[in-house]
């Protein structure tokens, strides 16, 4: 092909895409025009295709009685919002999802170890199908839930102070989120309505408040045991309103267990989150519903309900922002965002949810104004900015504004956790300023920005370490004895831990000098014996004393995985919890007399202490995340030499796990955020 032909097949391709782009703009205009005119019921049954007429079966039934006039509007609100909802459908996924129904009755079985169970049975996930509600739901279902959310909401004693508005929001809704459509209204009602039969008998009790009803209901449910675990053999969405029913799961199937129940019995209820936890790698879901007065009350993992006010949420720190989910999309905040035409990052692209940080600020900032000096100089673009939180090295979006160069500012931002800001353009994050922690003492934040100073770090762990106080504190008190008798009734006392051990490996000193043939470890009161690992050590010793393993036989899980021989088989991430909260101990039979001169204790923990052996990566941020270096771990500590001073920090480990999380070094320690 020649020149003259190549200039002259560019010049087509250029005319035809000059063409493309106009008639681009011409059907863009035509359709924000038509979006002017038509309503969102139109727009709604437009995009319903070949469903156009199941759905406006719905809305003629209605229309034919005026008595009826609250249930037609009811059927628009959700026509109008329903082609913001899809779901995934599949006979594998449904197979997947008795792993729930198997968790409660493996009688303390590993979540994990269930999960496995799902996979080998039924076996590798095959591609769910996914369907639209606009296009799927026929008149029949439509009309069953609407009938269903009216027959509670008129015949219960506390659907008196449950406004329209509320009930379309909060009672009405067919659906929580992607789950499959399912008829729940009916079923969930034959089931449990009956427990709330004395309530609507009394003449004591406040039967048509909503919170007195909820309350009442919580208090008589036959099933009250939970099974918690975040573990899933597939990354499930909402599961549905018949494997929550087991309540087994993450905080999300037990929180869509709640909603299911109080909305079948007519009691409004809603579900708040934190899209992501300022103090630790996860959202979290909880059940949010009202009294006949207004006040909001919450329940945490189908716990009491609690005055939000008074609950651990509104006064613990470290998480920026709470939202709600609504059923209805958020259109004003869509056209606010819109307006901007740039690309808007997922978490707000259909927005149905609103913002109720407010009502759960307990320590906040009404307005947090990031300072122009704070802000980097480069040239953005977006005119969109996000305040973004930390899930381990990832930054998420949490909250936004619109981006002016002379002022940058959000509003109503809850104190105690690490932030920063950004815009977001070609699917990217760029960020605007360095990360900053929002003190909840001085209501100031104090910004991570590195200088030339730098020092040395002896760092203990890649994770926060609180989240296993309940396994350390479990040895305060715990006893180690040395015996010349197999039933150590002649026992010494070798060692009492009198603190909270803060390594993998503690070190301590015998108290004795004496010979012992049998040694063990007896854990405190109402400890269960939790210890992952001892070992006991000659003077000048490297290898620590074997012998024959004894101890009392049980643990909690019943299933052989956290008995007594887990102390002395190496391994730190295994460990021993007795069936019995007292009585528990493992030792060693040596065989011989032996003089010990030191003890080593590991307690129990999830693995996120340094291990000798692993390979772990330091990593600090000067814009972006840029590596300090690797170090492979021959102790339980890591050393790292000339590391930035008042740098966010993040430690990985390349060999396993995955619970990392941000830090600071101040004073010889790490302190997480």
């Amino acid at each position: 092909m020649n020149r003259n032909m190549i200039k002259h097949l560019r010049y087509i391709q250029l005319i035809v895409l000059v063409l493309l782009v106009w008639l681009g703009w011409q059907m863009i205009g035509r359709i924000a025009f038509r979006e002017e005119t038509i309503t969102p019921l139109e727009v709604a049954l437009q995009s319903a295709d070949n469903n156009r007429k199941e759905l406006e079966k719905v809305l003629c039934h209605y229309q034919k009685n005026p008595a009826d006039s609250l249930k037609y509007q009811a059927a628009c609100f959700l026509i109008e919002n329903m082609p913001f909802y899809t779901y995934f459908y599949g006979e594998q996924l449904e197979n997947y999802k008795s792993y729930y129904a198997w968790l409660k009755p493996s009688k303390r079985k590993p979540a994990q170890q269930v999960a496995d169970s799902v996979k080998k049975v039924f076996g590798p996930m095959k591609e769910p199908q996914k369907k639209r509600d606009i296009i799927e739901i026929d008149s029949a279902y439509l009309c069953h839930n609407i009938d269903w959310a009216f027959k509670v909401w008129q015949e219960q004693p506390w659907g008196k102070n449950v406004s329209f508005e509320t009930f379309c929001e909060y009672l009405l809704p067919y659906r929580i989120g992607d789950e499959p459509l399912a008829y729940w209204r009916e079923t969930y009602y034959e089931k449990y309505n009956s427990l709330l039969d004395s309530l609507r008998m009394s003449d004591t009790l406040d039967k048509e408040d909503p919170l007195v009803a909820a309350r009442y209901l919580m208090a008589r449910l036959p099933d009250k045991k939970t099974y918690f675990t975040s573990i899933a053999p597939f990354s499930f969405g909402h599961i549905g309103p018949e494997f929550v029913q087991y309540q087994s799961g993450s905080c999300r199937e037990l929180t869509d267990f709640a909603v299911y129940l109080f909305r079948a019995l007519g009691i409004p209820c809603a579900i708040d989150y934190l899209p992501v936890r300022g103090d630790g790698n996860a959202s979290h879901f909880w059940v949010m519903l009202w009294g006949k007065n207004g006040e909001g009350y919450i329940s945490d993992f189908m716990k009491n309900l609690i005055r939000v006010r008074k609950c651990s949420l509104y006064q613990k720190e470290g998480a920026a922002k709470i939202y709600r989910n609504t059923f209805s999309a958020n259109r004003d905040l869509h056209k606010q965002m819109a307006q901007y035409g740039e690309e808007v990052y997922s978490f707000w692209r259909i927005p149905k949810f609103e913002d109720v940080t407010s009502d759960y600020a307990y320590s906040y900032q009404k307005e947090l104004v990031i300072p122009l000096e704070k802000q980097y100089k480069d040239e953005r673009s977006g005119r969109i900015a996000y305040l973004c939180a930390s899930n381990r090295d990832r930054w998420i979006p949490i909250d936004w504004t619109v981006y002016d160069a002379s002022r940058l500012a959000f509003r109503y931002v809850r104190n105690g956790s690490v932030m920063r800001v950004a815009t977001y353009e070609d699917g990217t994050l760029c960020f605007l300023t360095d990360p900053f922690y929002l003190d909840k003492e001085t209501n100031f934040p104090h910004y991570y920005s590195i200088g030339k100073k730098t020092q040395d770090m002896v760092l203990y762990a890649k994770f926060n370490l609180k989240e296993e106080n309940s396994f350390r504190n479990r040895m305060i008190g715990g006893i180690f004895t040395g015996s010349n008798r197999s039933d150590f009734s002649d026992e010494d006392t070798l060692f009492i831990i009198q603190g909270i051990p803060n390594r993998l490996n503690t070190t301590v000193k015998s108290w004795s000098d004496k010979g012992y043939r049998y040694l063990r470890y007896f854990g405190p009161p109402k400890g269960a014996c939790n210890v992952a690992e001892v070992a006991f050590y000659e003077k000048d010793d490297t290898v620590a004393l074997l012998g024959k393993i004894i101890g009392t036989p049980g643990c909690y899980q019943h299933d052989g995985t956290h008995e007594y021989t887990n102390v002395f088989d190496g391994k730190t991430w295994t460990s021993f919890d007795y069936s019995k909260p007292t009585g528990g101990w493992a030792g060693l039979d040596l065989g011989r007399e032996v003089k010990v001169d030191r003890i080593v204790y590991t307690p129990r923990n999830r693995d996120n202490y340094v291990r000798p052996g692993d390979v772990y990566e330091l990593f600090y941020c000067d814009k972006d995340w840029k590596s300090a270096g690797k170090i492979k771990a021959t102790a339980d500590s890591l050393v790292f030499r000339d590391i930035p001073e008042n740098a966010l920090l993040f430690l990985r480990n390349h060999t396993r796990g995955k619970d990392e999380r941000i830090f600071i070094y101040e004073n010889g320690s790490q302190l997480w955020k």
